[in-house]
């Protein structure tokens, strides 16, 4: 490590001994608990979009695609656990230093490594929702369903993605069963998909506690989405101090105070260490 990543490591640290830190916690945090990100170190997308809202709202047919590519990637994502970096920032939170977590992912890690202050901005992929009577269900109740009817998929060669969709080599999925709410209405995972909205509560609840920290540190997330981005721009003009980890480029680097470029997991440890804080 150079004397300039010392420096930088030392700064962190002074800001989180500060305490009153708030964190944005994007699908890189996620990585090294098995589950993949969206883009690459320069801020492009690594396989293609995900699955846009309107697609799914609008067509059976792009319905019958997430349903066959959810049924396979669900298992692998829902067996996911919680890795040091989640860890980390729980320690933060139960000694006192960290006052809230924001967190662009679906897969509920961050509450399984046991914090209680956090923001689920995109949504839970472990409840799914009906788009006509708003009922919530099990995502997991679900799985049963989709493999009785859809046999076939459980077949198919698969890479798993940050939303816990599947990447499969097939191409038809006209054969696809989709499931239904028992109004009959369309049943949707409960996430924001791209080109949906977070709700106005949801955002509303976030700009008060960027309103309410003192610093800001960002951690596995390139912030390309405007969702979470509006967040680190609204602490920039209330003069917030930001901190950057992340292995690539993100949208908000020119707003950082600091940036710390490496494994997430490897850099909490060293701040966490550096301020005298208990791993």
């Amino acid at each position: 490590m150079t004397d300039s990543q010392d420096g930088k490591i030392l700064r962190a640290a002074e800001l989180l001994q500060k305490g009153g830190v708030l964190a944005i916690t994007g699908a890189g945090i996620s990585t090294a608990s098995g589950i993949g990100d969206y883009r690459d170190a320069d801020g492009q997308w690594k396989r293609g979009e995900p699955i846009q809202h309107q697609d799914f709202v609008r067509t059976h047919a792009m319905r019958q695609r997430y349903w066959a590519r959810s049924q396979k990637g669900f298992p692998e994502f829902s067996r996911a656990a919680p890795n040091s970096a989640h860890a980390i920032l729980a320690g933060w939170e139960e000694q006192g230093q960290l006052v809230g977590l924001i967190t662009q992912n679906v897969d509920r890690l961050h509450q399984a490594a046991g914090h209680r202050q956090v923001i689920d901005l995109h949504g839970r992929l472990d409840q799914v929702v009906c788009l006509a009577c708003s009922q919530l269900s099990s995502r997991k109740d679900l799985q049963a369903w989709l493999e009785d009817k859809n046999p076939d998929v459980q077949e198919d060669f698969y890479t798993l993605r940050a939303d816990g969709d599947a990447e499969l080599e097939r191409q038809d999925f006209s054969a696809v069963q989709v499931p239904e709410c028992s109004c009959g209405g369309t049943l949707k995972p409960n996430v924001v998909f791209f080109g949906d909205a977070v709700s106005k509560l949801v955002v509303s609840r976030a700009y008060d506690w960027v309103e309410q920290a003192t610093s800001l540190v960002v951690v596995g997330s390139s912030l390309m989405v405007f969702s979470s981005f509006r967040f680190v721009r609204k602490a920039h003009q209330l003069g917030l101090p930001i901190l950057i980890i992340n292995q690539g480029v993100t949208r908000a680097d020119e707003l950082a105070t600091l940036k710390l470029e490496g494994d997430c997991g490897a850099l909490l440890e060293l701040v966490t260490r550096k301020a005298g804080l208990t791993i």
